[in-house]
């Protein structure tokens, strides 16, 4: 069995921190897959327990405090179960009129619906608002499975580096964002689409991806980088299987509600057709601040092309840089491209990222320094709403609009370090170890069409080493490579 990456030896945070316990692993040290995963579990349920307590002043008072933004406990959980369809008396949430319409893909509707059936159950018979709290709790349930799902699939797509994984399990993002909405949902099944990509099944990998969409929106931009590499790769005809199979499943979830319910089904496309610019978006801040845009069609024109012209810059990485990008690396960078680019940008649009991260850029010190500006943005967003909602409240605009350009440059500096990557392959964690692109399936040690094969020892044509030797000296020999090298005779720390 090939043996596991370690933290302690291979990321230098981890490797610095492990000085109090002794130091890094030694060589010796063997760890079954299914030893770490429950480790990781354990450390997912112990970050959603305390995201769950943080709800509790707002649990508390089911939500009907004034200081549910003072507290920074708001979800939309519990509102919404008062406020859309007709979950109270198990109703489609697609059949009630216009304005309650569930504004939400419809997966996450029937998500929801399976929440409100069980609440119906446990509090059938007591008042709404006290429905609306055993609502949440049972959503929080769901959505602590589907966090821990995530893990669990991230660290088997993972390969020899399954504690990958605790970047997502032990982020910021998890902890403050995880019950705000029902995000998780659709992450979980993101995730359960890469592990069903990265052992070759693309039929249902298609399928789960098909899934992801008809819960959220976002994972449909995967699409592009998966295109252009099986483009390069000259797989287009395992791309063609993999888009069929997501089509179909689609259609299978969306076309009975699109029959049954036309206008509560569109609700979703309205409103982001419709809306205009919202909170956490540079549109946004920049309204704000006097430049806005607030014509709706330009809007959407600009927000539209911003978001085309970095997929752009991203398909001409994907296509031309000296070796083919790993598919996550790519995956992260075109989900951040339109977090960053959309009209709106709410605080739990940080899962989305988080949970590609770990696939992406394993990299402690780069995941602190991102979520670090996340969660200042966390708090900015909720002093902002509490100056809107009571205006004699003075709240400075500069809180708002700083905390969401420091989020959007921590992003970018996320994305760079990635490009950094793939440009200079020695500075990528995953490959630095000879590795091609474990998490890539059908990619990895795939010809290239136009550069070079995986494992050629010709000189990639950004002028860097190929060798072992070369990739030691760009790693610059860290306190970890040494260590390691003095125990095991060489200095490769990822293996």
């Amino acid at each position: 069995m090939t043996d596991l990456v370690l933290p302690s030896r291979d990321d230098p945070v981890v490797a610095s921190g492990s000085q109090a316990l002794g130091g890094p692993a030694g060589t010796r040290v063997r760890t079954r897959p299914s030893r770490v995963i429950a480790v990781l579990l354990a450390l997912t349920a112990l970050v959603c327990g305390l995201g769950l307590l943080s709800k509790q002043p707002c649990r508390s008072t089911a939500w009907t405090s004034d200081n549910i933004y003072p507290d920074m406990c708001y979800s939309d959980i519990a509102f919404l179960y008062q406020l859309r369809g007709d979950f109270a008396h198990n109703g489609s949430p697609y059949a009630g009129s216009s304005d309650k319409a569930l504004e939400y893909p419809v997966l996450t509707g029937a998500f929801m619906s399976a929440a409100a059936a069980v609440t119906g159950i446990l509090a059938g018979g007591r008042d709404q608002i006290d429905r609306s709290r055993t609502f949440f709790d049972v959503t929080a349930l769901m959505l602590v499975i589907c966090a821990l799902a995530t893990t669990a699939l991230l660290a088997l797509t993972a390969g020899t580096r399954p504690w990958d994984a605790a970047l997502f399990a032990l982020s910021p993002g998890l902890l403050l964002a995880a019950f705000i909405n029902w995000d998780l949902f659709a992450v979980a099944l993101t995730a359960g689409f890469g592990l069903a990509w990265a052992r070759r099944r693309p039929a249902l990998a298609g399928v789960l991806l098909g899934l992801a969409v008809a819960a959220k929106f976002y994972p449909l931009v995967l699409l592009g980088p998966l295109f252009l590499l099986c483009l390069r790769s000259g797989q287009l005809r395992t791309f063609g299987r993999m888009f069929a199979a997501a089509v179909a499943a689609w259609l299978v979830v969306n076309v009975p509600v699109m029959i049954l319910w036309p206008r509560g089904w569109a609700q979703f496309y309205l409103l982001s057709q419709n809306r205009g610019a919202g909170f956490g978006s540079p549109w946004y801040a920049l309204q704000r601040e006097g430049w806005g845009i607030n014509d709706g069609h330009v809007l959407n024109v600009v927000s539209g092309g911003s978001f085309l012209a970095l997929c752009l810059v991203i398909g001409a990485l994907a296509l031309f840089a000296p070796r083919r990008p790993r598919l996550w690396q790519l995956g992260f960078l075109v989900v951040a491209a339109f977090a960053m680019t959309n009209k709106v940008y709410s605080p739990q649009y940080v899962l989305w990222m988080v949970a590609i991260f770990p696939l992406a850029r394993p990299r402690w010190r780069d995941l602190l320094l991102w979520q670090s500006a996340e969660a200042i943005y966390f708090v900015a967003i909720w002093w902002h709403l509490q100056g809107l909602t009571y205006p004699d409240m003075v709240v400075p605009e500069w809180t708002h609009t700083g905390a969401t350009f420091l989020r959007i440059a921590a992003t970018l500096y996320v994305c760079a370090m990635i490009i950094r990557d793939i440009l200079h392959t020695e500075h990528d964690p995953v490959r630095a170890g000879g590795a091609d692109d474990p998490a890539g399936g059908i990619f990895d040690q795939a010809p290239d069409r136009f550069g070079p094969s995986p494992g050629s020892t010709s000189r990639p044509a950004d002028g860097s080493a190929a060798d072992h030797d070369a990739v030691e000296h760009a790693r610059g020999h860290t306190d970890v490579d040494v260590e390691l090298a003095a125990d095991s005779g060489h200095g490769d720390p990822v293996r």
